[in-house]
C-alpha cells in the first residue's frame, strides 16, 4: 500500500504514534509518506521506504497569521496526485481533519477517490476540539472522514458525548516496540544521576497545566524523606518553573534534574525505578506505557484511559486526580523494598506486552484494507 500519513512532528503522543506507526508500516514493505511542516522528532536516519513531504507556507505582510492549513491540503493534493496515494491517515482533528476534507474535495473534481482514516488522539477532543471556535469544523471534518478511530475507550466515549458523530469509532490503543525499550541500563548513567544508588523517579510530559507537575514534585518530596531519591524530570513547557519554584521551596531542588526534551527515552527509562504521572486528564497514556516496556513501573493518577494500560496493584498504583499524600504512599510500598520493586518491574515488563507492536500494527493494517 501507499499510504499517507499527516501528523504533528513534535514530541507528543499523537506525532510519536503517527511516526513510529509509519516506520513500522514500512518495515512491511508499505510505501509511506509524511506530510508535515519539519522532519517528525522520531523520524531519524534513513529508513527504505519513508518519505517525508514537508508542508511550505509562504509569508505575506497581508498575513497575521500563515494560512497552514490551506498550504496543508494543497501540499495533501500535490502528494497524493504525484505519488498515487492509496490512502491518507491523519492523527489528531484539528487541522489534519479538516484539511484532509479540503484535499479529497479537491482530488474528487479530478476523479480521484481516496479515503481519509482520521485518529483522535485526546486534547484534540477533551480541550481544543471542545472551543465554540473549532467546534463546528471538528464534528463536520470527523463524520466526513472514511473512518474514525480513537486510542481508547474513555476518548471514544468522551468523543460521542461532547460532538454530534455519527459514524462509528474503531478503538485502536496506542502501542509500543518492546523490543526497543527492552535494554540494560547504561551503569555510568545511572552513576551519575544517583551517585549512591538512590531510587531515581520519573517524569517526562510538556510541562502544561494538566499534567499537574507540581504534583510530581510534591510526591518525590515525600518519598525523599523516607528513600534517598533522585528526581528526573524530561520535557519542557509552561510549567516547567513552577516545578522548580517548588523543588526550592521544599528543599529538594538539588535532587531534580531537568533534562529538557530527549529524543531516546529508552535509556532514560532503563535507569528509573519509577515513573509518576500525575495528569488531570491523559486519553491514553503513552509515556506511562514507554515506562513500563522499560521494566519501569507506574504510580498514575486515574484520569481518562490510564485505568485501560495501568493494572493497579500489579504493575503500579492509581490513585484520585491530586491525591498527592496516596500516591506518594503507593511510590513509597514500590521502591521501599528491593523485592518488591523487582517483582514490580518484572509485572510492567509483561503487562506492556499486550500492547506490542506487533498486535496492533495489523488492526491498521486490517482497517486501511476494509477501505481500499
Amino acid at each position: 500500500m501507499k499510504i499517507g500519513i499527516v501528523c504533528y512532528p513534535t514530541f507528543g503522543g499523537s506525532g510519536v504514534l503517527a511516526t513510529e506507526l509509519g516506520k513500522a508500516l514500512a518495515q512491511k514493505g508499505h510505501l509511506v509518506h509524511f506530510i508535515t511542516y519539519q522532519q517528525p522528532v522520531r523520524l531519524n536516519g534513513f529508513i527504505p521506504n519513508i518519505f517525508y513531504h514537508e508542508v511550505q507556507v509562504p509569508t505575506y505582510p497581508l498575513f497575521d497569521y500563515p494560512p497552514y492549513e490551506t498550504a496543508l491540503a494543497s501540499t495533501m493534493v500535490d502528494v497524493i496526485k504525484n505519488n498515487k496515494l492509496d490512502l491518507l491517515h491523519v492523527h489528531y482533528a484539528i487541522p489534519h481533519a479538516s484539511a484532509a476534507y479540503m484535499a479529497r474535495q479537491i482530488l474528487l473534481k479530478e476523479n480521484y477517490k481516496i479515503p481519509v482514516i482520521t485518529t483522535l488522539h485526546g486534547t484534540d477532543i477533551t480541550l481544543v476540539g471542545k472551543d465554540k471556535t473549532y467546534a463546528p469544523v471538528v464534528t463536520f471534518s470527523i463524520n466526513e472522514s472514511t473512518a474514525i478511530t480513537a486510542v481508547s475507550e474513555n476518548l471514544k466515549e468522551e468523543t460521542f458525548k461532547h460532538f454530534n458523530i455519527t459514524k462509528n469509532i474503531e478503538v485502536i490503543p496506542n502501542f509500543v516496540d518492546v523490543k526497543r525499550f527492552t535494554r540494560k541500563p547504561i551503569d555510568a548513567f545511572r552513576k551519575v544521576i544517583a551517585p549512591k544508588n538512590e531510587r531515581i523517579l520519573l517524569h517526562a510530559s510538556n510541562f502544561r497545566k494538566i499534567k499537574r507537575v507540581e504534583d510530581v514534585v510534591k510526591i518525590f518530596a515525600a518519598v525523599k524523606k523516607v528513600k534517598p531519591a533522585k528526581l528526573l524530570f524530561v520535557g519542557d513547557g509552561p510549567e516547567r518553573s513552577t516545578a522548580e519554584n517548588l523543588g526550592r521551596d521544599l528543599g529538594v531542588c538539588d535532587d531534580i534534574q531537568f533534562v529538557g526534551k530527549q529524543e531516546q527515552m529508552e535509556d532514560i527509562m532503563a535507569i528509573a525505578d519509577l515513573f509518576l504521572l500525575t495528569s488531570a486528564y491523559e486519553s491514553f497514556g503513552l509515556a506511562a506505557l514507554e515506562a513500563m516496556a522499560a521494566g519501569v513501573p507506574v504510580v498514575a493518577s486515574n484520569a481518562g484511559g490510564l485505568s485501560e494500560i495501568i493494572k493497579d496493584g500489579y504493575c503500579g498504583f492509581m490513585s484520585n486526580v491530586g491525591d498527592v499524600d496516596n500516591m506518594a504512599k503507593q511510590a513509597l510500598s514500590i521502591v521501599e523494598n528491593d523485592k518488591t520493586l523487582v517483582q514490580f518491574k518484572k509485572h510492567a515488563s509483561l503487562h506492556a506486552k499486550q500492547f506490542d507492536i506487533s498486535k496492533v500494527i495489523p488492526l491498521y493494517e486490517k482497517l486501511y484494507e476494509k477501505y481500499l
